[in-house]
């Protein structure tokens, strides 16, 4: 449950009132001592003996929402005609379209836009097929690509249940980056079919964004699609969050007064975000790292290594620690939080070094209270909107993307993922820089624009296949 009615769960009310007295002051006084909050009122209709008025407020959760239902609906002289959750309204028949870029009013368009006019175009790029990034959508075209097994926190919802996320991704690079995105939920969980199916589909795209794979499903599918396809894969829950943690702590150590090749960090979370942020953590020059999983820190003593948990204790863990979280988070410098909520508290990040930093990302509930953490840290950043510094993927991969596509770029490097992070932190002013504004807004103006420089510029020769120095 939200500690605080979010707009996530915004309802409208739609009832009738008497039109004099006191009626329509106590429906604001009724969802407020209900722990609402009203952000609208309007009449729709009016008449000498009734108002109808529609209530728009917020609420914590499904079972708030319904309290303040009931609370209105226990006044006196009040008759409840409709009640509309607007976050399902607003997904009614779906978030994205696809519209037409040229007329076609005539039949000398259609003519040009389709048969017979066509025929020489498709011509044109079958004796040439680098001509389909000019003369189609390839060349701004994105396929956002899931199976549904690891989505938004929800675990494995299904295909069907991802679509309505996957419409969001897509309608987020239209908004940022101007990208042509579509949904493409599969219906199946085997690795090889999954590869397959992307595999046979890449031709009409210029990228492909991996989206809500379980983990270690994921790197397996993202390392062989990238030997497979000559256009780039971007796994987002990987290497975006990696992007934003790593812009976010760069400017969070500048508030601090510490580098990165000095501090400790503990980190909780192996999977694919926690691992992708790792490794892109060590290439930007962090030494000092302990990560944790549900059984405590990855160290080469244990016997339960898998292929990715062994990579971690090789490359971690330098003196071998084989305690629990807490243990790691006491005296660090940084902790980074990809995991579970709750697994922390305030004690724990009083344990801290002194000017610590907090990243508490999971979501909706964050590893520790944010509340608690700011009592004890210097800086705290999660994922929520709620709070200040809020880590979120739509900084990165809009950007990125608008990069890779301009750069016509056949693969994504991790100088690449570097260069983005890098940009991303400028974005903040140092004058601007403090506790609460490590990371600028989603809607700031110069994010996708400075992240899409930085990653063209890095691919450099590589949009013609070059590789990696």
């Amino acid at each position: 449950m939200a500690t605080v009615p979010s707009v996530s769960y915004s309802i409208t009310v739609r009832l009738e009132v008497p039109a004099g007295g006191k009626a329509v002051s106590q429906l604001t006084h009724a969802v407020e001592n209900a722990g609402g909050v009203v952000t609208a009122l309007d009449v729709t209709n009016a008449g000498h003996e009734k108002l109808r008025i529609d209530v728009t407020c917020a609420a914590k959760d499904t079972d708030h929402a319904q309290a303040i239902v009931d609370s209105l609906d226990a006044l006196e002289s009040v008759v409840i005609h409709k009640v509309s959750d607007r976050t399902f309204l607003m997904h009614l028949g779906g978030k994205i379209e696809m519209q037409s870029k040229v007329p076609l009013r005539n039949r000398d368009e259609l003519s040009m836009a389709y048969t017979p006019g066509v025929a020489r175009v498709s011509l044109a790029i079958a004796r040439n097929p680098e001509d389909a990034r000019r003369l189609t959508i390839k060349r701004n075209t994105v396929a956002v690509v899931t199976d549904g097994s690891a989505v938004l926190g929800l675990g494995n919802i299904g295909p069907a249940a991802a679509l309505p996320v996957m419409e969001g991704k897509a309608a987020l690079f239209k908004r940022f980056a101007g990208i042509d995105a579509w949904p493409i939920c599969l219906d199946t969980q085997d690795v090889d079919t999954i590869v397959e199916v992307v595999r046979a589909i890449a031709p009409g795209f210029g990228g492909i964004n991996l989206e809500d794979i379980s983990a270690p499903r994921c790197f397996e599918i993202e390392r062989r699609l990238r030997d497979l396809l000559d256009i780039p894969v971007f796994h987002d829950d990987q290497h975006g969050t990696a992007i934003c943690v790593l812009a976010a702590l760069t400017n969070a150590l500048r508030v601090v007064g510490k580098s990165l090749p000095e501090v400790k960090i503990a980190m909780a979370g192996a999977g694919a975000a926690g691992t992708a942020v790792l490794r892109l953590l060590l290439a930007a020059g962090a030494r000092n790292v302990v990560v944790c999983d549900y059984l405590g820190a990855v160290h080469n003593g244990r016997d339960d290594l898998d292929t990715s948990l062994k990579w971690i204790a090789d490359n971690t863990n330098a003196e071998g620690y084989s305690g629990d979280l807490r243990g790691a988070v006491k005296g660090a410098d940084v902790f980074i939080g990809v995991s579970a909520p709750g697994i922390l508290n305030g004690d724990d990040i009083a344990a801290m070094a002194d000017r610590a930093v907090v990243f508490a990302l999971a979501n909706p509930e964050p590893e520790v209270s944010p509340d608690d953490a700011r009592e004890h840290a210097a800086v705290v950043a999660t994922g929520r909107s709620d709070y200040p510094n809020q880590i979120n993927n739509v900084l990165a991969f809009p950007g990125v993307f608008r990069g890779l596509l301009d750069a016509q770029s056949r693969m994504v490097t991790q100088t690449m993922l570097l260069a983005a992070a890098n940009a991303l932190a400028n974005v903040v002013a140092v004058e601007e820089l403090g506790p609460n504004y490590i990371i600028p807004s989603v809607f700031h103006p110069d994010v996708a624009t400075a992240v899409a420089a930085a990653v063209r510029e890095s691919a450099g020769g590589r949009a013609r296949g070059f590789t990696e120095a």
